[in-house]
């Protein structure tokens, strides 16, 4: 029962993000960005690899992300509706899920038309599968790290701008903060890798799955999401 008021809340958030126009820019420019970093890099430096494609990713999410989850929770405060749906007989928890499996569904849809990328360097170059999988597998954890930060953010404020410019400095530091290692003191460079979420995602997605990774993903997205099932049970 639970299960499938989960999924309610999953097909109504869905559904109403294609029901705005919102979506559909900030899939186009996603497009647009990755297309231009792919096609220019790829003439330019002509290897037959995705690398600067994924490298790029982690920026890239930390703004188009939190521009996916910055009214998920926010716009419901502001508009009075998160009282009325806390009349239905849904938890927090349902909310909570529901949200935010609507927005990873979002994320993954809009990674679908850049599997043409290797498709196309395939047809140019002899082309390493590996480290292929394990990008679209670290986008994928990676975006859902990124759905808990901007989720969380969303719970704590009214205000849709301010949730996204909270989610994507956040989300920002932890996509740069491992390449300021040059003008960090050795004895911290450990302690910046494991909190980095670039410094993960570019371990997977050069084809090394490795399981320290996915803890850190898995626990990012359990921290925030908890942090926002904190906020939203004190709301209501």
């Amino acid at each position: 029962m639970s299960q499938s008021k989960t999924k309610i809340i999953f097909l109504r958030e869905f559904s109403t993000f294609f029901s705005s126009p919102g979506p559909y820019i900030i899939i186009a420019l996603y497009l647009m960005v990755t297309g231009w970093f792919f096609f220019s890099t790829f003439f330019l430096y002509q290897r037959s690899d995705l690398r600067n494609f994924f490298n790029m990713m982690p920026v890239i999410f930390s703004l188009t992300i939190p521009a996916v989850t910055m009214r998920l929770f926010s716009e419901e405060y502001r508009s009075g509706s998160y009282e009325i749906l806390g009349t239905q007989p849904v938890t927090v928890l349902n909310i909570l899920l529901g949200k935010s499996l609507s927005a990873l569904a979002l994320t993954a849809f809009m990674l679908i038309p850049t599997l043409s990328y290797p498709v196309i360097v395939s047809f140019l170059g002899d082309l390493d599968w590996g480290p292929v999988a394990g990008g679209y597998l670290a986008a994928l954890f990676l975006s859902a790290s990124y759905i808990a930060i901007g989720v969380f953010f969303s719970s704590t404020t009214k205000n849709q701008i301010v949730a996204f410019i909270l989610s994507a400095v956040a989300c920002l530091f932890l996509s740069l903060i491992h390449q300021m290692l040059v003008i960090i003191p050795p004895g911290t460079a450990a302690v910046i890798q494991a909190v980095s979420a670039g410094y993960h995602f570019d371990s997977i997605s050069r084809g090394i799955v490795d399981s320290r990774d996915i803890l850190y993903f898995l626990s990012l997205t359990y921290l925030f999401l908890h942090a926002a099932w904190i906020v939203n049970k004190e709301y209501r």
